[in-house]
């Protein structure tokens, strides 16, 4: 997807210092919804921000303001890290309106040690229960919305909502906790009405998900930590089992964010 920059007038002697603490704007087209996306300060920095912006150009939280679900049935999907790069970027969680970021780690910028090969970023509107322990796996949510890895052929914009189709869902465990991982394809791909079931991701995309599992098994081995695990036989479950966790997160999500649950973990609902 193209983005473009929105001119702006060169400043004054005088508001030079003003010029450069403003905003810089960038829109991105998408196709699901007229989301466009701001972005405050330099890339890759600590102060570097990817707020949402809906079709009347208010600011929304990338969490709370995008649905989950549209009308034609599909999801939507909030791109944090495009395909074939490695800047670790996440929706901060703890943050008033929820922008990306770039993840940290004693104040410095993280990257993943090499290019994540999909698309990755997560499902609005859910969450995995930290307080909520797995009846068979016996592991908790690691207290972030659910992720996805779009396995699409285009790289697709940080920012940027792209409807999708829900196939697959990995159980990962990472440090104990569990972090699904849903494999979902972009209606918009030329392969998109191929692909409706796990399944057919092995019959179109050869080889794809184990690509994806290894992938995630390994990524932190380069920096000497231990693989991570998986759950349910290290098997990509199908689309049905997806929807249920889908459904299920979103549950604990409402449950967030109505005051049924406490929020504990000092999460932003804004």
């Amino acid at each position: 997807m193209g983005s473009s920059v929105r001119s702006t007038p060169a400043p004054s002697a005088s508001t030079a210092r003003a010029h450069q603490q403003r905003r810089s704007v960038q829109r991105t087209r998408v196709i699901s919804a007229a989301y466009a996306n701001e972005k405050v300060g330099d890339f890759p920095s600590l102060e570097f921000r990817c707020f949402i912006k809906d079709e009347a150009q208010n600011t929304v939280s990338a969490w709370h303001g995008v649905p989950l679900k549209n009308a034609d049935g599909t999801f939507n999907f909030l791109c944090e890290i495009p395909k074939e790069t490695k800047a670790k970027m996440e929706v901060a969680t703890d943050e008033k309106l929820t922008p990306i970021k770039q993840d940290t780690k004693k104040g410095k910028l993280r990257d993943y040690p090499y290019n994540i090969n999909w698309n990755y970023g997560m499902l609005p509107q859910t969450w995995e229960d930290p307080k909520h322990e797995h009846p068979t796996m016996k592991v908790s949510g690691d207290n972030d919305p659910v992720d996805v890895v779009e396995i699409g052929s285009s790289a697709l914009a940080m920012g940027s909502v792209t409807p999708v189709k829900p196939v697959g869902v990995y159980a990962m465990i990472d440090d104990g906790e569990l972090d699904w991982k849903v494999i979902a394809i972009s209606v918009n791909d030329p392969k998109a009405s191929d692909i409706n079931d796990v399944a057919d991701v092995e019959k179109h995309f050869p080889g794809e998900l184990e690509k994806i599992r290894v992938w995630f098994r390994d990524y932190k081995t380069p920096d000497g930590k231990p693989q991570n695990k998986f759950g349910l036989d290290d098997k990509c479950m199908d689309r049905a089992y997806t929807l249920g966790v889908i459904e299920e997160t979103h549950h604990f999500y409402n449950d967030l964010v109505s005051g049924k649950r406490a929020n504990d973990e000092e999460l932003s609902l804004a």
